[in-house]
């Protein structure tokens, strides 16, 4: 069956497509704390109805992790991924509905979920519902993998999926939000960093000429940390003009001033101070803990190096760190052949080109990609709904991308 006549599918059977969202969102898997056996269930019958066979892996005993798989097992695989907890809605009183409503109005379905993630989840659990309802036969293997714990970064996911060899495919489309004129074929790494350093007690009164005051001395390294932000990024030609075209989608997306500097800078945020015992004490102990983001063309060792030269400057002795997580950045090429897919379908379904851009947080495409997996990410978004309150995502938006999805899969794995 032509690519054609399967969105045309898509469009005659919108109306259960937009059910399986709204009974999704209305399910409140938010993580922490990690709630999603009911929403896995959801997805296994499902998947059982429509005869596509799936197996629930747990490697540990509150992370089930869906993979299930169709078509030909001889051919190329193709992984979808996507994951089923969400974010928590926050004070309920800043909502203008419930977040667990599920409710379409005035062409938006409502709720936490709709864009982070639940309605792309819907949409390639629908598209594969279709592909087996009408018997198409796959020139290669779809392999869907649901996972529990994006939103906490979590190790019993996508990332213990890869490691341990359990998933392996020749592309993977996650449908993480991006909205329908943009996709993800890269983003910037990370180190969480948390610095530590003593002191010496005294009565307070006698600071600064007794004692050995632990949250002074951090400050000297912390006022310093800024300069992390000087280290210049090395990258081919072809990453520095996908670089510039994601400066200036952050300029759109994020309409701050400066913005365009966020995914081509290290950026550092320090999230969280402690130190002392009681206001009349010199505090004896002192930490911080830094969120530091790390753009294509710098690497993690790069940042340990001017993390220890800001240290020996300010000259401060006695401080230590350690990383509480380490990534390194991560792109796909713009032209590997699954976003080659992914655009012409989008060209085809909204008569628009596909920018192909940088991200300037992370996510599971990490994982993947660091498996050498070309990897991108595509999925219907209101980006300024996601992890905030009032939530949203267009209704076209949701059907459109199963349209795309659909044409991406037969595409990439052709039929036979």
């Amino acid at each position: 069956m032509e690519n054609k006549r399967l969105k045309e599918l898509v469009e005659e059977r919108k109306e259960e497509l937009l059910d399986l969202c709204c009974r999704m969102i209305q399910i409140p898997s938010v993580n922490p704390p990690g709630e999603v056996e009911e929403i896995v269930g959801f997805i296994c019958n499902y998947l059982e109805k429509h005869g596509i066979s799936w197996e629930i892996i747990r490697p540990t005993s509150d992370t089930p992790n869906i993979v299930a798989k169709m078509g030909n097992p001889d051919g190329r695989v193709l992984v979808l991924n996507g994951h089923c907890d969400v974010v928590p809605p926050g004070n309920l009183e800043k909502w203008d509905f419930n977040p667990f409503c599920g409710e379409i109005r005035n062409g938006k379905i409502l709720g936490r979920g709709t864009s982070d993630m639940k309605t792309g989840l819907a949409g390639l659990l629908f598209v594969m519902g279709i592909l087996s309802d009408e018997k198409i036969d796959l020139g290669g293997q779809i392999v869907l993998t649901v996972v529990p714990d994006e939103e906490v970064s979590g190790a019993w996911g996508s990332k213990w999926l890869v490691e341990s060899g359990t998933i392996k495919g020749d592309a993977c489309l996650i449908v993480e939000p991006t909205g329908y004129f943009n996709c993800e074929i890269g983003q910037k790494g990370s180190c969480w960093i948390k610095l530590s350093v003593n002191g010496t007690p005294a009565h307070g009164s006698l600071s600064p000429f007794v004692g050995d005051n632990a949250i002074v001395k951090l400050m000297r390294v912390l006022e310093r940390l800024d300069k992390i932000r000087d280290i210049v990024p090395r990258y081919d030609e072809e990453t520095a003009r996908v670089m510039e075209e994601s400066r200036t989608m952050a300029e759109r997306l994020l309409e701050a001033k400066g913005a365009r500097h966020v995914l081509n800078h290290c950026t550092v945020n320090i999230g969280k101070i402690n130190g002392g015992t009681k206001v009349n004490m010199v505090p004896d102990h002192a930490e911080a803990e830094v969120d530091i983001r790390i753009p294509l063309g710098v690497t993690t060792a790069m940042v340990e190096d001017a993390v220890d030269l800001i240290i020996r400057e300010a000259g401060v002795e006695g401080v230590t760190y350690d990383f509480g997580w380490k990534s390194e950045p991560n792109s796909t090429p713009q032209n590997a052949e699954i976003v080659e897919a992914v655009a012409k379908n989008v060209e085809d379904v909204w008569k628009e080109s596909l920018n192909r851009t940088y991200q300037w947080a992370s996510s599971d495409a990490r994982f993947f990609r660091y498996a050498g997996i070309p990897t991108l990410q595509y999925g219907p978004a209101n980006l300024e709904g996601v992890h905030a309150y009032n939530e949203t995502v267009d209704v076209q938006d949701v059907v459109n991308a199963a349209k795309v999805y659909i044409g991406a899969i037969t595409d990439y794995l052709g039929q036979e």
